[in-house]
């Protein structure tokens, strides 16, 4: 805790209230926690100095390129690179985070990744020389580390490049209205349709719908991913029911259902089949979803992979994994064959794949600052 607060700024005053007797109110998610003096957030990583709230600044728990279709973004720029920068700390504390290593690194012993300085300047750099055209907050909840999200965005815009937010949508008005003029894509993980659920995972559901209908209504381009987790958030009423309001907001958003397999604290649920995710597909088709996608499972779920048009049928990308074995929309993101055009964020021109697989960066130390190499 001593080098994450040594590591810190004060908060953007659009996310920030001074209260009497040395309170502060934190808008960055949707806890809006009021801190006293000497405290810390429900996040751990946002914190009460001296009546004033302080912010994550100044360094990355992680960074990857990866593949944008891992993130996952399947109707934005399709086969570019995505260079992933990450905090640490999160606002929820499920039990079965794929990224506890670094979510979780405020609670858990276990999870130790030690913050490496860093500037937006050398960032943006060093995504631009491995060919990345996304810059994307993840692997720790972005919205409670947005100052420093926004420092590396504007300088990534400045250098033509797309930004992007990986996220539990955990929000608030004011937070994603900071974030407004400074993204481009925005995932939302759209965990469960059960407040009592969501409570077990440490959050509430209305700041996550009320944060999908802005980001729609801001015209951020939107996916939604869930986690299918057997006995957890798999009924037919629940899955209904979230197809329903996604399909209320959008039928052109996107949902990702993502096969769920056991880790970190949550090991006795069995791995979601591929039989589930195409009911949980038919179950969004009836709701009036018009793309819909299962992950995880490459190469078993048929066609869940791939992008069609939904008024001719027409294949449009052809998907396994995170590879792009074909693209046939036209430049100016229609069907080829009825001319249809297709919601997303598309390149006048499919340039091919750099990468269809992760890779780590390698940094190297020089004074206080690791630099990418």
């Amino acid at each position: 805790m001593d080098i994450l607060a040594a590591n810190a700024r004060v908060a953007a005053p659009q996310l920030a209230e001074k209260m009497d007797r040395g309170f502060v109110r934190c808008y960055a998610c949707g806890h809006a926690c009021r801190i006293p003096d000497g405290q810390v957030g429900v996040c751990k990583v946002r914190f009460n100095r001296g009546g004033h709230l302080w912010a994550p600044w100044g360094y990355v728990g992680g960074v990857q390129c990866d593949p944008i279709e891992k993130k996952p973004f399947f109707h934005a720029l399709p086969g570019v690179l995505a260079y992933s920068f990450g905090m640490l700390g999160c606002d929820l504390h499920c039990a079965y985070c794929q990224n506890w290593v670094t979510s979780q690194a405020i609670r858990d012993p276990r999870a130790i990744s030690p913050p490496l300085g860093a500037t937006p300047e050398a960032l943006v750099e060093d995504a631009l020389a491995q060919g990345a055209r996304v810059v994307v907050s993840t692997y720790n909840e972005p919205l409670i580390t947005s100052e420093w999200a926004v420092a590396i965005f504007k300088e990534a815009r400045a250098r033509g490049l797309k930004t992007a937010f990986v996220s539990n949508g955990n929000g608030t008005a004011r937070a994603i209205e900071y974030l407004r003029p400074w993204i481009d894509f925005y995932k939302v993980d759209l965990k469960s349709f059960n407040d009592r659920h969501y409570r077990q995972l440490g959050g509430r559901l209305q700041p996550i719908l009320d944060t999908i209908r802005s980001l729609h209504a801001m015209g951020v381009w939107l996916e939604i991913v869930t986690l299918l987790i057997p006995g957890f958030n798999d009924t037919d009423d629940e899955l209904t029911r979230l197809a329903e309001f996604l399909a209320s907001v959008s039928p052109d958003i996107p949902w990702h259902i993502t096969a769920f397999h056991p880790d970190y604290k949550m090991t006795d649920p069995p791995p979601t089949t591929p039989e589930m995710l195409l009911r949980a597909r038919e179950i969004g088709s009836r709701a009036g979803l018009r793309f819909i996608y299962a992950g995880n499972l490459p190469g078993e779920v048929g066609d869940l992979e791939n992008t069609r048009c939904p008024n001719c049928r027409e294949l449009l990308v052809r998907r396994r994994g995170y590879r792009i074995t074909g693209y046939y929309l036209t430049p100016h993101g229609t069907c080829p064959r009825c001319e249809n055009p297709i919601p997303g964020r598309w390149d006048a021109e499919f340039s091919g794949q750099l990468s269809d697989r992760p890779y780590l960066l390698r940094l190297r130390r020089t004074r206080d600052l690791f630099v990418l190499r």
